[in-house]
């Protein structure tokens, strides 16, 4: 006889999950904070500052043109790509999640360093309303990813491996999937209102 569905079950297991895999979470959280903090204090070597800005340089050109409804859903779609690959890759012994938190905590430290050295500190409370919905999402999930890595070091890792997969899928869909909603809708809003 199958299980009634019930969406605040649903709930529950998904938040059980995350409070279980906590170490993890703030373990992502961790990485990204310290090379925030490196992009942010310490100055980029020339080679790696024209990559940046190359990528910066793409992301702007791609969006220009963008209505808002097209900003958010490219927003949109962009984080949900990196965020679902971050935990699904994690598999690969963590090591996706891992340079997924380097390469963007360093390059959110570098933007943030270089917009703060064009028009101060009032530039960084511009990011800060998106970030609140879209970095726990991101970290939550990348966190997620680095758990599935540990499987290697279980015992019974193809059972292990199926049952944190269906737990980490739940939890994407029912919890870090809307946070990205409303980030991409906040910072979609946001970035139009001051072009």
């Amino acid at each position: 006889m199958k299980k009634k569905f019930s969406l605040i079950k649903e709930y529950q297991e998904c938040w059980k999950y995350i409070q279980e895999s906590k170490n993890f979470i703030y373990l992502a959280f961790g990485v990204f904070f310290i090379f925030v903090l490196v992009g942010f204090f310490v100055p980029a070597p020339e080679s790696i500052k024209e990559q940046i800005l190359i990528i910066i340089e793409k992301i702007l050109e791609t969006t220009i043109d963008l209505s808002t409804s097209e900003l958010i859903t490219f927003i949109f779609f962009n984080n949900i790509q990196s965020s679902f690959l971050g935990m699904i890759l994690g598999i690969l012994v963590g090591v996706y999640p891992l340079m997924a938190l380097i390469f963007n905590g360093y390059l959110l430290g570098f933007v943030a360093s270089m917009s703060y050295d064009i028009e101060g500190f009032s530039i960084l409370w511009k990011i800060l309303p998106h970030g609140i919905f879209e970095l726990p999402a991101i970290f939550i999930s990348l966190g997620l990813g680095i758990r599935l890595g540990t499987i290697f070091f279980q015992k019974n890792k193809k059972d292990s491996f199926r049952k944190l997969y269906l737990i980490s899928l739940k939890v994407f869909f029912y919890i870090v999937l809307p946070l990205l909603i409303i980030a991409a809708v906040i910072e979609g809003s946001l970035i139009y209102a001051f072009q």
